[in-house]
Parts: structure tokens; sequence; C-alpha cells
């Protein structure tokens, strides 16, 4: 899901796009588990099928989770377990919260865009939606991150492909939606609720993007705060339109307990490390694994009913958010002084190129990824200090 939760993609002073934790665009400092020298292979497939699994869960976790409580209460244990998982590492690191009141002003906005409004649209939707569908719905904040990004920014230009892309997408939900039928056998209001949270994490990506582009902290503590905050929002609300729970039965209760631990915690940790170890091209497949598991877990597992055209719809929405993802090739401009580029230069170029598609991968937990948009390659000085900040892609 977006876990990470939702959380921000570190990027210095470069302004291209930064996924959930799960987080998008913010300038984290330098990490050295990120580094070539340090860069682990081995075991990676098992860590990125474990990430598939846990964000691939967290709407089988939701639909649980609200059979014995609130959706409210559902989203503040969630994003309440998945800051206690970060703040804990904080700790084991030794790392500090940010301490700039701009930064915590910013991570307010952010943190209700990309975890406490979207968790609680999801965690109501599913009272009325099955898990399958909240998943597919989820695949589309690409697609809304693409569509808003040309409007809201302006270094983004749309392609042909990416706007075909763009339709592609949205035939793809209208199919998953039965339009053909009339909509007679969806719900509209809680496919409206799923959708909207798909949206709300297309919003707060750009307002990350664009506002904390500077922050100079490191991926873990901007996460850690932001799901902090987003614990504290609903803390404050939770009580205003919910009752205390008279009991507390135990498999919701595990699940309210696994989707904010793991699939908003341990999903961001799991994340960035990927990203950090295998690039983010490879790291950032994970997306399109994410409808297939919930559907998969929903029909198995909850005895969800599942037509044709939802499999299918689910199909043309992948292809569509792919589409909206792609990169024109680049082409190396020709020198004047040497026609074979000397291996200093070409592991520049390599490293600028990965550090640009980091600042697109991760944006959260439960986190999808938004459409990345063309920008100048950071400078040599800033590559090493290009980390992935994330949350949760649901």
């Amino acid at each position: 899901m977006s876990t990470t939760t939702g959380a921000a993609t570190a990027s210095v002073r470069s302004t291209h796009p930064a996924a959930p934790t799960s987080t998008n665009a913010v300038t984290a400092r330098p990490d050295t588990a990120g580094t070539p020298g340090r860069r682990r292979t081995f075991g990676w497939p098992i860590r990125f099928a474990a990430l598939c699994l846990v964000w691939g869960f967290s709407f089988l976790f939701i639909k649980v989770g609200t059979e014995g409580f609130a959706p409210l209460q559902v989203t503040l244990g969630r994003v309440a377990f998945g800051a206690l998982v970060l703040l804990t590492m904080l700790a084991i690191k030794r790392e500090r919260l940010p301490r700039s009141a701009r930064t915590w002003g910013h991570l307010t906005v952010a943190a209700f865009f990309l975890n406490a409004l979207p968790f609680s649209l999801f965690a109501y939707a599913e009272l009325t939606i099955p898990s399958t569908l909240a998943g597919i719905c989820n695949a589309t904040s690409p697609l809304w991150g693409m569509a808003l990004s040309v409007v809201a920014l302006s270094e983004d230009r749309p392609t042909r492909r990416r706007v075909a892309g763009l339709g592609l997408g949205f035939m793809g939900v209208l199919t998953v939606l039965g339009a053909w039928q009339g909509f007679a056998d969806t719900d509209l209001a809680g496919t409206g609720m799923a959708l909207g949270a798909s949206l709300s994490y297309a919003i707060g990506w750009i307002y990350v993007r664009r506002s904390l582009a500077g922050a100079q902290h490191s991926h873990l503590s901007m996460s850690g705060a932001q799901l902090l905050l987003a614990t504290a929002q609903l803390a404050i609300v939770t009580p205003l339109f919910t009752t205390a729970p008279g009991s507390y039965p135990i498999v919701p209760l595990l699940a309210v307990f696994a989707l904010g631990a793991l699939g908003t915690g341990v999903a961001f940790l799991l994340q960035y490390g990927l990203v950090a170890e295998i690039g983010p091209t490879t790291a950032q497949m994970v997306t399109y694994f994410i409808p297939v598991i919930a559907t998969t877990a929903g029909v198995a597992l909850l005895d969800e009913q599942l037509s044709w055209n939802t499999p299918v719809g689910a199909l043309i929405v992948l292809a569509g958010a792919a589409l909206t993802q792609s990169k024109p090739r680049r082409t190396a401009p020709r020198s004047t002084t040497s026609t074979r580029p000397s291996a200093t230069n070409t592991a520049s170029a390599a490293n600028m190129a990965d550090t640009a598609e980091t600042a697109d991968t991760l944006a959260d937990p439960t986190a999808p990824t938004p459409a990345p948009a063309p920008a100048p390659a950071p400078a040599a000085s800033d590559m090493a200090s290009a980390t992935p900040l994330h949350e949760t892609r649901c």
C-alpha cells in the first residue's frame, strides 16, 4: 500500500519529483547505506517479494480491521503503529527529528494528504466496496499524479505517450467499474472515496516536491516526523466522530497492528533499502504487483466475488500507469574534444540518471509512485546526498 505509508523522496537541489511510505521530494542527509561501495545484492528478491506481499495484503488488513473498529480508529492505529516502528529505528540509529518550524509546518500538510486523509478514505471505502476494488483504485495514483503535475509543475511537459497512458488508465477504471452496465453493481460512494484517496496521494506528492526540496534531514527523520504528525491529527479528530470501542476483538486488532507496523513502518524500511541497493527502476516495479496480490488475497481469503471486467480493467490501469511513468530517451551531447567518453564521465552520467529516477520512486506507504517529469540532472555534489524517502503505497 503507501507506506509507508506517505512520505517523501529525497533529492538535493533537484526539481525532479520524488512514493508511500511510503513519502516525496525531500532533500535528505547522505546515507552510507545507499553508496555503491556498500551495496549488497544477495537476498534482495526475498525483500522485494516481502514488500509486495505486505502492501498487497494491506487492503485485506483494512477490511478485517473495519469489522471490529470504526474506520478512523483503524487509521489511527495504523499511523500510530507505523510511527512507533520508525521512531524506534530513529532511537536505535541515534538520529533526531527535524527542528525547523518551517519543516514541521510543511510536514503537517504532507501528513494530511499522504497519510491521514487517504488512509481514512480507504478505510471508509472498504465498508462498502471489496478490498480487491480498493487495491485497483490505489493503482490509479500515477495517473492522478501525471494529470496534476502538468497543471501544478511548470517543468512538466506531457508527451504523447504519457497522455495516451492517462487516457488508457482511466479507460481501465471504467472497465473495472463496469461502465457499460450503468455502474449497477458498484457502490459509487465507496469507489469515489477510494479514487479520492489515490488523488490525495498525488496532491501530497506535488506539495512535498514544491515545499520541502531544501530540507536537510535524513529520510528516516522526515518520515518519522510525518507519521507522528498524522497520528496527532487523527488523535484529535477520531474522538470527535467515534466512540471508544466496547471491546477489542483479537483478529481485527491484529489486522490493524499488521497494517501499521508492517504495511506502514517496516514496508518503508524495506522500500528504502531496496531503492538504495538495486536502484529505483527495479524497486518501483512493486507498484504493479500490489493490485494483483490485493485481488488474490481478497478472493482467496475473504471470498470476494470477481467478475471478468475486474482483472481486465486492472491490467489496463497498470498499462496506463506504466506509460505515464515512461521517460523519453536522453541523447548524450556530442563532445567537441573527444569522441569517446571517459570512464569517469560515464559513471557520472549513470549516477545522475539513477539519482533522477530515485526522486520518482518513493512517495508512500501505502503509497504508489507519482508520474515523473523531465528535469536537469543534479550536480555531482548533489548526487551523494540523493536518498529516497518514502511512504506507503496504499
